[in-house]
């Protein structure tokens, strides 16, 4: 085992650590508070190589693994994890939806565009009545002829505005039936395709969550990834991927909140010292700090098997569920070192706690983690 980043692992570090700092930083808190999705930024981090990191060099990515994966994830999110989220978003679930499933021509078709940051992609699983339930979906395809006729809408998706394209789950069987549903990649400007209400939300606010609108919205079968019925099982292992993302995500926010809680904690005069020097402090720090070194070993440990090949479903849903418990209670205990400051948005900390708890929801809960896990465990 090595517990260290290769030099060119942690020259992927670097280079998320400085767009963050360059491009992102100077505009967290506007963006936050107007709701914007820098659509642009985006141009620019595909620029960079952020947009297809798992992609490999021939469809136009950077062609590395899920460790630099989890790098980049990080240093983005430990400046803004809303930003984070919208690169995680894009990268493990549309893009590498159609890198594992599509076929050479679909790959050769859309991959190049998404991992360039040409296109922003968005990925459409749950709806208004089935969010773990995601069996019970209401959206259809209708196969006629050569084409399928959509009808429906998905909620909670991200991009669901600003998405050029969309990889989406729908039903074209029996509900509740795990073989009765397929995946379609829908391109923005389709007829019939279109979106709906944008989620007004505590925090993540300039990562874009949107419905996405199906009015017979007609698609060649040249559009459908894999086989019939196939749509769910490919779901279930798009989000093992998925879950690394989320808990890198929890890790770069918990890894924020950190640095800030122990810079203030440094800087802060109380009865004559620094608070860090109160062991009511300090022990806050060393359970901060333990924390996020647990995460950080469970999901590089889920990105090993990934690499590998293996079923990471008990690992990647370990590593998502502690990281993301993780890193709510890190943004709280920042806040409490910030005292009444932390409750203020001249600090860093205020953000990352409204930011945080979508880490224990996204991308399954952390109730569905734990139901992921018993299964394993109790084969």
């Amino acid at each position: 085992m090595n517990f260290e980043y290769s030099e060119t692992q942690q020259m992927v570090k670097s280079s998320a650590k400085e767009f963050a700092e360059q491009f992102i930083r100077p505009h967290v808190m506007e963006w936050d508070e107007t709701q914007e999705f820098p659509v642009q930024l985006f141009k620019k981090a595909g620029a960079y190589g952020f947009m297809g990191v798992l992609v490999p060099e021939q469809y136009g990515g950077a062609g590395f693994g899920y460790h630099e994966y989890i790098a980049v994830i990080e240093e983005i999110s430990k400046v803004d994890p809303s930003i984070g989220l919208s690169v995680a978003a894009h990268n493990s679930l549309c893009t590498n939806h159609i890198l594992e499933f599509g076929n050479e021509e679909q790959k050769q078709k859309w991959l190049p565009k998404l991992a360039t940051g040409e296109w922003i992609g968005a990925w459409g699983l749950t709806e208004h009545n089935t969010g773990s339930d995601a069996g019970g979906m209401n959206t259809t395809a209708v196969r006629e002829g050569d084409e399928w006729v959509l009808n429906g809408a998905k909620n909670f998706i991200t991009h669901g505005k600003s998405g050029d394209v969309a990889v989406v789950i729908v039903r074209t069987g029996e509900k509740g039936d795990s073989r009765g549903m397929s995946a379609f990649v829908v391109e923005k400007g389709t007829p019939g395709f279109g979106s709906g209400k944008k989620e007004n939300k505590l925090g993540m606010r300039a990562s874009e969550t949107a419905e996405l609108v199906f009015n017979d919205c007609r698609i060649p079968d040249a559009n459908r990834l894999g086989e019939v019925g196939e749509g769910f099982i490919q779901s279930m292992k798009v989000l093992d991927g998925g879950r690394i993302s989320i808990g890198a995500l929890s890790l770069g926010i918990a890894r924020g909140a950190y640095g800030a809680a122990l810079k203030y904690s440094k800087e802060r005069m109380q009865f004559g010292k620094a608070i860090c020097e109160f062991q009511g402090i300090s022990f806050k720090l060393v359970d901060m700090a333990t924390e996020i070194e647990a995460s950080e070993l469970l999901l590089h440990k889920a990105a090993s098997g990934k690499n590998a090949g293996k079923d990471i479903t008990r690992i990647s849903a370990m590593a998502k569920m502690y990281a993301s418990e993780a890193c709510v209670k890190i943004a709280n205990e920042a806040v409490q070192i910030h005292g009444g400051y932390g409750y203020t948005k001249d600090f860093p900390v205020e953000k990352f706690y409204r930011d945080s708890k979508l880490c224990t929801i996204g991308e399954g809960t952390t109730e569905i983690q734990k139901v992921v896990i018993s299964r394993h465990i109790l084969k």
